[in-house]
């Protein structure tokens, strides 16, 4: 662990201290800086600052910078709910909570450290942190996902989801009673201006959207859906649900602040399929909603019946 003092100069006062690290560590990334400031490792007087703090002349800053972090992906014996496999493909159920492959910071406890664990196959094709997968679900989602074991059924599957002929069909409960029996949401999906860490329906770099949505039970004030998605962007049925006055219940990001967060938002990807890259037949599954989701959906009939 080193320790580096900077000592702002009269033309960097006023400076923002985050600003300041960029010009002084040009080798650093912005997102690695912003974690140092987040985890302590920038401190004046010995006390550390928020990345808003603006330094005066001759002020000390020491920035503690961490050893580097050992990003090798390791295999983990992390049970996995394994609902077909063959040669060329498994097909997982992965519970909430689980990130689907590492990224920034985050190097276990993901569904590719476990599948690393459970094969020695996996494609190469989307490198070494998320050798395998195609396509992914958020970390608070549950449901199916497919996962390529060659670079042959990698490149399959990757163009099944391009003309978007991938069957994808995801169970969610939102707020709201949806008067209409369907319906179909087209809006284009971005980051969201004013937000970096959410997505938005907007019309800056965004790209085009569309989600079909059957209403499969009505509650006192939520409702049951089943979503079918003719595209894939981050975030889209939540983004979309929410654009229209629906919000996944349980949802962190898009959500309502009342609800209850502790399994994420009611999200299931209950129904996966694809035509299988080898042989071309038609691959269908389906799996269970998570016993936390049915619980909710029986305790919510019981208030309406009740009512």
């Amino acid at each position: 662990m080193e320790i580096q003092s900077i000592t702002p100069t009269v033309e960097e006062k006023g400076m923002r201290i985050d600003k300041l690290l960029q010009k002084h560590f040009i080798d650093e990334s912005r997102t690695t800086l912003q974690n140092w400031i987040k985890e302590g490792c920038v401190c004046i007087n010995d006390k550390p600052v928020k990345a808003s703090r603006k330094v005066e002349p001759n002020e000390v800053i020491n920035v503690t910078i961490p050893d580097p972090v050992d990003t090798t992906i390791a295999p983990e014996d992390i049970p996995l709910d394994v609902v077909y496999e063959d040669h060329d493909v498994i097909v997982v159920n992965k519970p909430s909570g689980m990130i689907v492959h590492p990224s920034a910071g985050i190097y276990s406890g993901t569904l590719v450290n476990a599948l690393l664990y459970h094969c020695d196959d996996l494609s190469s094709i989307n490198g070494v942190n998320r050798p395998g997968i195609v396509h992914r679900i958020d970390k608070e989602t549950s449901g199916l996902l497919m996962v390529a074991k060659n670079d042959k059924a990698h490149r399959s599957l990757s163009a099944q989801l391009e003309e978007h002929s991938v069957i994808r069909r995801y169970v969610a409960l939102v707020h709201g009673v949806i008067p209409h029996n369907k319906g179909r949401i087209v809006a284009p999906i971005g980051r969201d201006p004013d937000d970096r860490q959410k997505m938005a329906v907007t019309d800056k770099n965004a790209k085009e959207a569309i989600t079909n949505f059957t209403v499969l039970e009505r509650f006192d004030d939520m409702t049951l859906i089943e979503c079918r998605l003719e595209t894939g962007r981050t975030h889209q049925i939540r983004v979309h649900m929410q654009y229209i006055g629906y919000p996944v219940y349980g949802d962190p990001k898009y959500g309502r602040r009342s609800d209850d967060t502790s399994h994420g938002q009611y999200l299931h990807a209950k129904i996966l399929g694809f035509k299988h890259p080898t042989t071309g037949e038609q691959m269908l599954f389906e799996a269970k909603l998570p016993d936390y989701f049915e619980e909710k959906i029986e305790e919510l009939r019981q208030v309406k019946n009740n009512g």
